[in-house]
């Protein structure tokens, strides 16, 4: 069994309209973002999307992107439709999904995020955060904050937030936008519905924390 790279990409953002196609060194966003997958030679390596010009960018840039419905509610709804269609030969394991807008990641952190799963056999899905070092960092809603309740050993998440409420800063960490799934973790959680908290903050991984 092997590894799936994931890229779920679309134009509709509401904060940040067309932001995968923009130009960054002369090259698309999503290009940079699939280039440093490809990079970690972690696994082979797709983009799931909605819209045909971002199609048609991966394509000519030699990669291979999976059209998706638009309707999706979370970025892992639609690599899991994009899953379905590109392993027709239950080929993969294990699956990253890793967000069209990280076009600086490090191809070292796509591979943590799969030894995290290695090192972890109990663990269905597992992601990555940074220390804090910009404390506007606490009250930017688009910050995404993983609160750990033991940060002496950080392995597990207790909760993510937007805003840090009562949660002590010295807790809270800066959330990336990558996780790793096994397979069956992934079609559970696909199945499983939206949670309240998921919908109300627009946070997907609450889903995964509510099912616990």
């Amino acid at each position: 069994m092997e590894n799936l790279i994931i890229i779920p990409a679309r134009l509709e953002s509401s904060r940040l309209p067309n932001k995968p196609l923009a130009k960054i060194s002369g090259l698309p966003m999503i290009v940079h973002v699939m280039n440093r997958a490809i990079e970690s030679e972690c696994g082979d390596v797709i983009v799931a999307t909605p819209n045909q010009e971002i199609f048609d960018t991966i394509s000519l840039h030699n990669g291979i992107a999976i059209m998706t419905e638009l309707s999706h509610e979370s970025g892992s709804d639609r690599i899991f439709e994009a899953l379905e269609k590109y392993d027709k030969n239950d080929k993969y394991e294990k699956i990253i999904n890793l967000q069209g807008d990280l076009p600086n990641i490090k191809p070292s952190l796509i591979n943590k995020t799969y030894n995290l799963l290695e090192e972890n056999l109990g663990a269905d899905i597992s992601t990555l955060c940074s220390p804090i070092i910009d404390n506007k960092e606490f009250e930017n809603p688009n910050v995404v904050k993983a609160y750990i309740e033991n940060p002496i050993a950080p392995i597990y998440a207790n909760d993510f937030v937007r805003m840090p409420g009562s949660y002590e800063h010295n807790k809270l960490y800066h959330h990336l936008g990558i996780y790793g799934y096994k397979k069956e973790s992934l079609k559970k959680f696909i199945n499983t519905n939206q949670s309240s908290r998921e919908k109300e903050f627009k946070l997907e991984q609450l889903r995964a924390l509510d099912m616990i």
